[in-house]
């Protein structure tokens, strides 16, 4: 079995080897190998990519609006993935943000995990029929679990998601005045006893 090191290595230099910077190539090793730790098809997904790009052109996109329409081929996932992560302070005020067509979307998503502990919130990533939550970048909840992942993401959407308690408040009381219980009756022993009682003050 390969390690973790081994993945984030081959991954960063076969990219270095199709015409990517070091700095972008490096971004991609930390990109498979996440993908890979939570048990996606990275390696496989590079790979396919790669290959193709030697033949198809794939656009860049550096600037990302809410609405993004690429005029003729696919986003490149990379260079999307890299643009998404730089500018998630301003994209994360925008909420909810569009695109016509991604390539390889798997390796779309290691960017949006990061992205996501950046702003300390979760990512809701769908196109077609196909849903990811990337949480914090601890872990990514999907339906697409032992399926291939398609090659191209059609009207691709993410959605930035406030921070909101999972439970609602009557379920909160309930199981505070639970709690209550544990706590200890104030007496005047333990007046005199807790932490800065005294009869004197130094201060």
């Amino acid at each position: 079995m390969k390690s973790l090191s081994e993945i984030e290595t081959t991954s960063k230099r076969a990219s270095r080897a199709l015409g990517y910077s070091w700095g972008i190539s490096e971004e991609i090793g930390k990109s498979v190998r996440l993908l890979e730790m939570f048990n996606f098809e990275g390696i496989k997904n590079l790979n396919e990519y790669l290959n193709e790009k030697i033949d198809k052109k794939f656009e860049n996109l550096n600037l990302i609006n809410q609405n993004n329409e690429c005029s003729e081929f696919s986003y490149c996932p990379i260079i999307l993935g890299v643009s998404f992560l730089d500018q998630i302070e301003k994209i994360e005020k925008i909420k909810t943000i569009n695109f016509s067509k991604i390539a390889y979307p798997l390796l779309f998503l290691p960017f949006l995990s990061r992205s996501s502990e950046v702003i300390g919130k979760k990512i809701f990533f769908k196109f077609e029929k196909n849903e990811f939550l990337l949480n914090i970048n601890v872990n990514i909840s999907t339906n697409l679990l032992n399926k291939n992942c398609p090659n191209i993401a059609k009207n691709a959407e993410v959605k930035i998601l406030e921070n909101n308690d999972n439970f609602n408040e009557q379920d909160w009381k309930s199981l505070y005045q639970l709690s209550e219980k544990t706590f200890v009756e104030e007496t005047e022993s333990l007046k005199k006893g807790a932490a800065g009682a005294g009869l004197t003050d130094n201060d």
